[in-house]
């Protein structure tokens, strides 16, 4: 072991933040309604009019006003003081976030005392307002320089990169094409379940092999959705939590990890495909929560693309490094499958919600409300991220 690896595997936080904070509401708009009227050429709303609409409705799900709030985090396709003042909210904590890093800032600034009931409020227009994730106008280069260093090379998309990670992961592990199309067809199979889902036709193995390349080894199915859409969700105080509601969701813990050195040339994704930050996230979580991998009744995974997966699997335990293939082939993470995986059918299937969605679903598969696609006796949830080197691991027990 390198001694970065040794400084990076002794970092582990004390247990402070273990189920500090609960869930206590979720809202999201609807998905499927607004898909359909994009395509037909509408622009049902804005993103502020999604984050405020799921913002709604997810007070609505806790049953409390706004004035109970005192914490707000807007997610990062809103300015946080125009959203805070739509929404009616001053808060005496804030900020802005993407999914993920919103769920750790709320739970910290908990922990700390600066707020008792935080607002995660996130609003898209991305469908309807074409954002472009690709092409001579890309978004996001400014932040990311991966996005547009290999423009030259004709690399200009997200999906390029991500195809590369996939083309480089292959060679390394022998992972192949099938084992790929395993995680498309098992998040289908979820979607087909949902009623929230906007693609919602079970596919097979041999519909995946069959399908177009858009940037190869990357199949059509292995791309998110692009649509319009909102969520929200109201995190408390654990004790709070308690008297707001009989169905609190704790967090059971986190871990977060980066890897920046080496970003703009893709080395961390397409050397070590984030294993070491990964680890080392995993690992944190773990041990605030006392949990492990055995312990998780479902896993839900960040799956712009689906090679996100495979990686999951092997960074945070679930198999060893080198046997996701064999895992997705054998232990399967679809309905029925021992390691349920993105149980709402995720962002390939259900809605790109940018990691916000997933959120959701972690606390509705807790509360047993998902219906036909209910994982059993669900007691804990992992959430995973590996978003442009920021791996993230959430664990949700309730």
């Amino acid at each position: 072991m390198s001694q970065a690896s040794t400084v990076r595997a002794a970092r582990h936080p004390s247990p402070r933040n273990k189920r500090a904070a609960a869930v206590v509401g979720v809202g999201h708009t609807d998905w499927v309604g607004d898909w359909k009227r994009c395509r037909n050429g509408e622009r049902p709303n804005d993103s502020y009019g999604y984050g405020l609409e799921a913002f709604r409705n997810a007070l609505a799900d806790a049953k409390i006003s706004r004035d109970e709030v005192d914490g707000l985090i807007a997610g990062p396709t809103t300015a946080y003081e125009r959203l805070g003042e739509l929404a009616g909210i001053d808060p005496r904590w804030g900020g802005q976030a993407d999914a993920v890093l919103a769920v750790a800032q709320a739970v910290m600034a908990i922990e700390a005392g600066y707020a008792e009931v935080v607002a995660l409020v996130y609003g898209n227009d991305q469908r309807s307002v074409g954002t472009q994730y690709g092409g001579p106008e890309a978004m996001g280069g400014g932040a990311f320089l991966s996005y547009v260093y290999h423009s030259p090379w004709g690399f200009t998309s997200q999906g390029a990169l991500y195809a590369l990670t996939l083309q480089s992961y292959k060679h390394a592990r022998g992972f192949t094409e099938a084992e790929m199309g395993e995680v498309s067809v098992a998040q289908r199979g979820w979607s087909s379940m949902n009623p929230n889902a906007i693609m919602r036709k079970p596919i097979t193995l041999d519909d995946y092999l069959g399908s177009a390349f858009v940037c190869q080894p990357l199949h059509l199915f292995d791309y998110c959705l692009i649509n319009d859409g909102g969520v929200a969700l109201i995190i408390a105080e654990a004790e709070r939590a308690k008297r707001m509601t009989d169905r609190p969701i704790f967090i059971e813990g986190v871990g977060r990890s980066d890897l920046n050195r080496g970003a703009t040339s893709l080395e961390p994704r397409i050397d070590q495909f984030y294993l070491p930050a990964q680890q080392e996230a995993a690992a944190q979580s773990y041990a605030v929560s006392g949990l492990g991998p055995k312990d998780m009744d479902i896993l839900q995974v960040y799956d712009s693309f689906s090679v996100h997966v495979p990686l999951a699997l092997e960074g945070y335990g679930y198999c060893s490094v080198g046997e996701a293939g064999k895992f997705l082939r054998e232990s399967r993470i679809g309905p029925g499958g021992k390691l349920p995986t993105n149980t709402s059918g995720g962002h390939l299937s259900e809605t790109y919600m940018q990691g916000w969605a997933h959120q959701i679903e972690c606390v509705r598969q807790l509360r047993g409300e998902c219906g036909e696609r209910q994982v059993a006796d669900a007691r804990h949830v992992h959430y995973t991220s590996d978003v442009a080197g920021k791996c993230f691991s959430v664990i949700y027990g309730r």
